[in-house]
C-alpha cells in the first residue's frame, strides 16, 4: 500500500513552618566526598538537631524521587534518635514509588508492609498531634488495601492529606505534599485540568517563597506537563536542575516541559545530562534515553538518536522498572516509526526475548506489537499485522486483569490504529477512515502518561496521512493542525501538513510550515525526505 510519498511519520526566602529549626540545605554524603545537592527542606519533627538535619536530607531525597538513597539518613535519624518515629513514616511514603504511576508502580510487598511500617512508627514514637496526623493520613492509602481498590484508596489518601494541609496551613511540606497527591490524581479525561490546577495555585507560592525547594519545582513541573498549560511550567523547569543538580531525575524533568512546547535542542541537553547522571541501578537513565531519542528525530538527528538507542540497549543493566521496559520498547519502534521504514518496523524483534521479565508490564510490550502491526500493515501485509492485532488484544487482556485501566484504553487505540490501516491495506478505505477517526478520538480524549515523551506516533496523524492519501488535502491539513495543537513543534506533522496545503495550493501555509520543517531541523545529522521535501517546496 502506498501511503504516502514520503516518510509517513517523519515526522520560599523560606518562609516555612517552624518548630524552631531553620529551613536548611541538605547534606548528605555525595559519592565524591562532597555535600550532595538536593535543594532547601525543611519537614519539621520532634526529634534531636542531629536527627532533624538528617530527616530533612531523606524528604529532600523523595522530592526528586530518588528513593534508593533514602535509607542511608533515614538511617541516620534514628541513630541520632532512636525515638524518632517520623523515619519509619517516611519509609512508608519512599515505598510507593512515583505516584504518577500509580497504580502499577507500587509494589505488592510495599503494599503488603505499609501498615506494618507505620505501626512501627506510632511504636517508635510520635512526640505530637501533627505527626500523628501524618502518620494516619498515610495511613488511609494502606488500610484495606486488599479490600478496597486502588483509586478509592488513593482519594481517600488525598482527602486526608488536604486535612493536614488545612490544620497546619504554615506547613509548607504538607502543602506540597497535598499538591503532589492532587496531581497525581487526576483525571485524564478532564480537559479543563481541575486538579491540576488546584495543586499549581498551592505549589506557585510555595515555589515563590521557597525557591530553593526541589519538591516545589518538580511538582509544578509534572502539574503543568499537559499542553495548554506547559509554558507555565517553565519557570520551574528552569530551575529545578539548578536547585538540585546531584539529583539525576531533576536534571530530567525539565525536559517534561521542554518536550510539552516542542524544545527540542533544551529536551536533549538537559536528558543528557541526567543519563550521563544515572546509574544502571535505577530507571532514570532509560527514562532519560527515551525522551532524548525523541527530541533527536524531532530535529532529524537520526544517527545521534541511534547511538542513543545502541547506548541503551548495549548496556547489560537490565534494571527492572515500568520505566525501563517502556523505554526499551519505545526506542526501537520510534527509530523505525518516525521516519517511515514500515519493513523495520514489521520486523522488529517480538518482546519478551532478552531475558527482561515483559510479562510485568504487557503496557509496555504493546508498543511493539503495534509498531509490528503499523508496519506489517502499511508494508501491504495485512494478515501479518492481523496477527498484532490478536497479540494486542491478550496483552489488552491482561492490563485489564491487572486493573489499569489507562494501560487499557492506549492499548484500545493502538488497535484502533492496527485495524484501520489493515482496512486501507484491503482497500477498504472508508472503513479504514472511520476507524482512524475513532482511535484518534479516542486517543484525544486522554493525555499522554509521564513515562513517555510522547506516543510512538499520535493516531490523528496517522488519519491525516491517511486522509491525504486518499486525496482529501483540506481534511488532512486539518488533521495536522490539530496534532500540532497538542504536539507543538512535531517535525512529522509540520511535514504532512505542508503537503497538504501545496496540494490544496495554499502556498502561503505550504511556506509556513515547509519553514518549520527547515527551522526544528537546522542541526539534521542525516538526509531525510521530509527535509529533502521541505527544500524542494522551498524551491518553487
Amino acid at each position: 500500500m502506498k501511503f504516502r510519498s514520503t516518510t509517513f511519520s517523519a515526522s520560599l526566602a523560606a518562609l516555612c513552618f517552624s518548630l524552631g529549626t531553620p529551613a536548611v540545605a541538605q547534606h548528605t554524603a555525595h559519592p565524591h566526598g562532597t555535600p550532595a545537592r538536593l535543594g532547601k527542606v525543611h519537614f519539621p519533627v520532634e526529634c534531636n538537631a542531629e536527627a532533624q538535619q538528617a530527616f530533612n536530607t531523606a524528604i529532600a531525597y523523595y522530592h526528586s524521587f530518588a528513593w534508593q538513597h533514602i535509607r542511608e539518613p533515614l538511617e541516620q535519624v534514628l541513630k541520632a534518635d532512636p525515638s524518632c518515629g517520623m523515619a519509619h513514616w517516611a519509609r512508608a511514603l519512599a515505598s510507593l514509588d512515583n505516584p504518577f504511576t500509580w497504580p502499577g508502580g507500587i509494589s505488592p510487598a510495599a503494599l503488603a508492609q505499609g501498615n506494618e511500617v507505620l505501626e512501627g512508627a506510632r511504636r517508635t514514637g510520635l512526640k505530637s498531634q501533627r505527626e500523628h496526623d501524618y502518620v494516619e493520613a498515610l495511613g488511609a492509602f494502606f488500610r484495606d488495601h486488599d479490600k478496597l481498590d486502588h483509586r478509592t484508596r488513593a482519594k481517600a489518601l488525598e482527602t486526608a492529606m488536604e486535612q493536614v494541609m488545612n490544620k497546619y496551613p504554615q506547613d509548607t511540606e504538607a502543602g506540597t505534599l497535598y499538591a503532589l497527591v492532587l496531581s497525581a490524581n487526576f483525571n485524564p479525561a478532564d480537559k479543563k485540568y481541575t486538579n491540576q490546577l488546584k495543586a499549581a495555585s498551592i505549589l506557585e507560592p510555595i515555589f515563590k517563597q521557597q525557591p530553593e525547594h526541589p519538591g516545589a519545582a518538580h511538582y509544578l513541573i509534572h502539574t503543568y506537563d499537559y499542553p495548554p498549560i506547559a509554558k507555565h511550567g517553565l519557570a520551574a523547569a528552569k530551575r529545578y536542575d539548578q536547585i538540585a543538580p546531584d539529583a539525576p531525575h531533576a536534571l530530567h524533568m525539565p525536559s517534561h516541559i521542554f518536550t510539552r512546547v516542542g524544545a527540542w535542542k533544551e529536551s536533549v541537553q538537559s536528558n543528557r545530562a541526567s543519563a550521563q547522571a544515572g546509574t544502571d541501578k535505577t530507571f532514570d537513565k532509560w527514562h532519560a534515553y527515551d525522551y532524548m531519542v525523541y527530541a533527536h528525530l524531532q530535529q532529524g538527528e537520526d544517527s545521534a538518536a541511534r547511538k542513543v538507542v545502541a547506548e541503551a540497549m548495549g548496556n547489560p543493566a537490565r534494571v527492572d522498572h515500568f520505566a525501563t521496559a517502556y523505554a526499551y520498547a519505545a526506542m526501537p519502534a520510534r527509530l523505525a516509526i518516525e521516519r517511515g521504514d514500515w519493513k523495520a518496523a514489521a520486523q522488529l524483534g517480538v518482546v519478551p526475548a532478552d531475558g527482561f521479565p515483559w510479562a510485568k508490564y504487557p503496557q509496555a510490550e504493546a508498543l511493539n506489537a503495534f509498531a509490528r502491526g503499523m508496519g506489517a500493515a502499511i508494508s501491504g501485509d495485512p494478515v501479518a499485522a492481523r496477527v498484532e492485532v490478536e497479540r494486542l488484544e491478550k496483552l489488552r487482556d491482561v492490563t485489564a486483569s491487572r486493573k489499569l485501566s489507562y494501560w487499557v484504553e492506549e492499548i484500545e487505540v493502538q488497535l484502533g490504529v492496527v485495524r484501520g490501516l489493515a482496512l486501507c491495506t484491503d482497500g477498504k478505505r472508508t472503513a479504514c477512515l472511520d476507524t482512524l477517526r475513532a482511535a484518534a478520538d479516542r486517543e484525544d480524549a486522554s493525555e499522554k502518561h509521564v513515562v513517555t515523551p510522547g506516543r510512538l506516533i499520535p493516531a490523528r496523524e496517522v488519519l491525516a496521512y491517511a486522509t491525504l492519501e486518499g486525496g482529501d488535502a483540506a481534511a488532512a491539513l486539518k488533521a495536522f493542525e490539530s496534532v500540532l495543537e497538542r504536539e507543538p513543534n512535531r517535525l512529522g506533522a509540520y511535514a504532512g501538513a505542508a503537503q497538504a496545503a501545496e496540494r490544496m495550493g495554499d502556498r502561503s501555509k505550504a511556506a509556513e510550515y515547509t519553514g518549520r520543517v527547515r527551522e526544528i531541523t537546522q542541526s539534521a545529522d542525516t538526509p531525510i525526505a521530509d527535509i529533502a521535501q521541505a527544500k524542494r517546496l522551498l524551491g518553487k
